[in-house]
This record gives structure tokens, C-alpha cells and sequence, in this order.
């Protein structure tokens, strides 16, 4: 019998809902006028291959409307690819694949141009969905992607320009792709990379775009048994971090500690240095397998290009995932972070690790974590252990200006309640992150745990 990590919390929804008009405590504010989307791997059917990996499941996003202080909608949609499309008895999506690879992402979904885009790595294209969250189709952003696209991107908020780090198994480099307002890559450069390695994020800096080239590689090895995502963790890789200018496409590298990281909380240049705060893992894919190499803890480096070195540094302790920031600071100095502590994700990564014996019990609840990195302290926000949250993100209150403080607006996540075996969309106010929340939307169905959202404006 085949094994499935989609149990508990990541258990599939097997069915599309489309809901009007949905029940509130508390108040919406009026200010928040967008859609909240997430997507997340959702399995058609646990009987095929690609139930066997977290990261394999066809892509759905879930999606909230909210305008006039109203939960208008409430809708799920699977990404149609060819497959998924054909397993619901319509037509395929018309539009450009890489490679052959036709995927329906499931990792992120972002705006850009006034289009929504389902993202998902290691060579596939993104899939353009229209704002009901049906699917267009795949997208090579008219012809200028050469290749895939990325899970991550990262939008400077100064140039409005949209950067991603694509890669492939069958490149000898990685691309560094820049797209602009409009949504046209303005910018492709191909940095050469050793062993086909995963790089699920990267980070951004005004000076430089920051390069995580660590110890997961594609294995042929494993391909060849028929493993469902042939990447393992490889001793004679090595870690680096390299520094790319921006401005000449000039990279430096320096070596870092064996690590992984998924993640990338923020970055931003001090001076002649670079901090980069991430979530970083001892190990990840050993043996290829996702469950195998140690509980992440949340981390900063801090990269000094005179001296070639990285120095780290343990900003909390405690196992966590999901990092999100005010993304108006994507690059810049920052005080706030936010996290998610999610109980299901820790049996998913990291179900055995002896180390994390000795952690308070709080480790294992479902939580959200606020964090003073000025300060060095966290808030923790604790739903329980049946009310599984996913990832928070952060949406700014309306007002500019340097008066304005940087915590000043919302944290929005998906919080299951098991009362009514259904998911709430949550809105706390993030300097008030422990008290009351500032609404709780009620939606008609369960939303499985799953990975990255992001607030689209209306």
C-alpha cells in the first residue's frame, strides 16, 4: 500500500465550492479591499504517483474576497493542467510548456500586472489563472521565459520589478529572471551551477540578489529507483552563498556551513555587509527522503564580501516555517517577521528528530510567532492542536508616510476549526497580535494545510 504524507492536516478536499455572501465575527475593516488566495498541493486521488510526496500533489488554490468590510466569496480551484483537466472531463488549457513538463503548480500564488499566476519550481512554467481563480493556462510571459519559472519570487518595492531564480535538472546554471510592472521579463542571466542543485528561494537586496547554492542535488541514482522527487542531500556538494550584483550580474561566493533552507524571511544591505534572515535546516533529503534531516530553527547570516566570510546567528530556537514580512520592505532594513508553527508540518519534516525532545510543548501547537527582531523577542499567538494555521501573511494598513509604524496593519492565515470541520480566514491585527481577532471569516468548507498565498489588492 502506498504511503501518503496527505494525512491530518494535509488531507485532500475533493471537491470545488463557490460560496457568496459569508458569515463574520468580528469586523472586516473597510480598508482591506483584495483577494486572499493560497494555493497548496491537493491530490486528485491518493492512488496516484504524485500522492506519494508533499510536493507532488496537483496544485488548488482557495481564495477570499473581501470589499466593504464583506466576505463576498469563498472559492477553490484546482490548477488545470493537461492531466488534471483531462481527470475532470474538459478540455485542456491552451499555452506553452517547458520541456514537456506540465504541471499543475502548487506551491505559490502571486499578482503581477493585474494578473494572477500559480507558481511552482524545478522547470515548470507558471499557470496564469483568471480572477475567479479558473485557469488559463501556462505561461511563458509572451515568450520571454526561456525555461521554467520559480516557487519564490521577490517584488523590490522601489522599482516595482519582479525577481526570480528559476532551475532545472537538466541545466548546467541557474537563471536569475527580472520581470517588470507590465509583466515583461526585462532580464535573464544564467549563473553556472555544479550538480543540478534545488533552489526553492533565493533573497533580494537593493545592491544584490542573494544565492542559496546548497547541498540538495538532483540523483540519478534515485531517479532511476523511481523516486517521486529525485533530490537527496549530497556531502561532496558543499554550501555557499553567492552575491550577485545586480547592477553588472557579477557573483561572489562564499562558503557557508552544510545546510538547507526552503525560506528566506527578508535581506537587506548594512553598510558594505548583507543580512539575510532565513529558516534553516541542518539537513533536508536525506536519502531523498523530506522527512529526514533535522528540525529548522529561525537564523541570520550576515555576509561580509571583504573578508569572504558568513557569520550566523539563532534568532529563535524553535522549530518554524512560513516566513513573512511587510513585503512594502522586500530588501530594506526590518523589525517584523511572522511564522507559523503548524503541527501536522512537523510529522510531515521532521517526525523523529531526538533533538526536539527538550522543547516546550508550545513547539508543537498550531502557532502563529511575531517577531521583534530590533528587540529579540516574539509574541506567540496559540490556536490549539486541532485548529491547524498555515502560513501568515502580512498586509499593511491603509496610510504612508514615515510616521506610519511598520506593524501597523493585518496578519491574515487560514486557521481550521475543528468545531465546525471547516477552515476561518483569520484577521488579527498585528500589534495586537495576541488579543481577539479583528475578524474571523467563516468559510463553508475545510482548506488543507498547504504552502503560500499572498494578498492581490483589488
Amino acid at each position: 500500500m502506498m504511503t501518503t504524507p496527505f494525512k491530518g492536516g494535509f488531507t485532500p478536499v475533493a471537491e470545488e465550492i463557490t460560496a457568496f455572501d459569508l458569515d463574520v465575527t468580528g469586523r472586516i475593516p473597510a480598508e482591506l479591499d483584495g483577494r486572499y488566495l493560497r494555493s497548496g498541493p491537493n491530490p486528485l486521488s491518493l492512488d496516484d504517483p504524485g500522492a506519494a510526496h508533499l510536493f507532488l500533489g496537483e496544485g488548488m488554490v482557495h481564495g477570499v474576497r473581501l470589499r466593504d468590510g464583506r466576505a463576498e466569496w469563498y472559492r477553490n480551484r484546482w490548477v488545470r493542467s493537461a492531466h488534471v483537466a483531462e481527470r475532470l472531463r474538459e478540455e485542456p488549457r491552451p499555452g506553452p510548456v517547458h520541456e514537456g513538463i506540465d504541471f499543475a503548480a502548487n506551491t505559490h500564488v502571486i499578482g503581477l500586472a493585474g494578473r494572477t499566476f500559480a507558481t511552482v519550481e524545478a522547470g515548470a512554467r507558471p499557470y496564469e489563472l483568471d480572477y475567479e481563480l479558473g485557469t488559463i493556462g501556462p505561461c511563458d510571459f509572451d515568450g520571454g521565459l526561456t525555461g521554467g519559472f520559480a516557487a519564490h519570487t521577490h517584488l523590490d518595492p522601489a522599482t516595482g520589478e519582479l525577481h526570480a531564480m528559476a532551475y532545472y535538472f537538466g541545466w548546467d546554471h541557474h537563471q536569475h529572471i527580472v520581470i517588470d510592472p507590465m509583466g515583461t521579463v526585462i532580464s535573464t542571466r544564467d549563473i553556472p551551477i555544479a550538480d543540478a542543485p534545488m533552489l526553492h528561494d533565493f533573497a533580494l537586496t537593493e545592491r544584490y540578489v542573494v544565492i542559496y547554492d546548497l547541498p540538495v542535488t538532483f540523483s540519478m541514482a534515485h531517479m532511476e529507483k523511481g523516486t517521486p522527487l529525485p533530490y537527496a542531500w549530497n556531502d561532496a556538494h558543499g554550501a555557499r552563498l553567492g552575491l550577485m550584483s545586480r547592477a553588472t550580474g557579477e557573483v561572489r561566493w562564499m562558503d557557508v556551513e552544510p545546510c538547507w533552507v526552503f525560506h528566506t524571511l527578508n535581506a537587506f544591505d548594512d553598510g558594505d555587509q548583507v543580512v539575510v534572515d532565513v529558516v534553516r535546516y541542518p539537513k533536508r533529503f536525506v536519502d531523498a527522503r523530506l522527512c529526514q534531516g533535522g528540525a529548522p530553527t529561525l537564523d541570520r547570516w550576515r555576509i561580509d564580501p571583504a573578508s569572504g566570510t558568513v557569520a550566523a546567528t539563532r534568532l529563535d530556537d524553535r522549530p518554524q516555517e512560513f516566513p513573512r514580512m511587510d513585503e512594502r520592505l522586500i530588501g530594506r532594513p526590518y523589525r517584523y517577521g511572522y511564522t507559523a508553527v503548524a503541527h501536522d508540518l512537523v510529522d510531515v519534516l521532521y517526525p523523529a528528530d531526538t533533538e526536539l525532545e527538550d522543547l516546550p510543548d508550545d513547539a508543537f501547537d498550531n502557532t502563529l510567532i511575531k517577531h521583534d527582531l530590533e528587540r529579540g523577542v516574539q509574541e506567540s499567538r496559540r490556536f490549539g492542536r486541532g485548529a491547524y494555521v498555515g502560513e501568515p501573511v502580512f498586509v499593511g494598513a491603509g496610510g504612508a508616510g514615515e510616521d506610519r509604524a511598520e506593524d501597523d496593519g493585518y496578519v491574515m492565515a487560514f486557521v481550521n476549526d475543528p468545531v465546525r470541520g471547516a477552515a476561518d480566514l483569520v484577521i488579527l491585527s498585528a500589534q495586537d497580535f495576541t488579543g481577539e481577532p479583528v475578524a474571523t471569516v467563516h468559510l463553508p468548507a475545510r482548506v488543507p494545510l498547504g504552502f503560500h498565498g499572498s494578498w492581490i489588492a483589488g
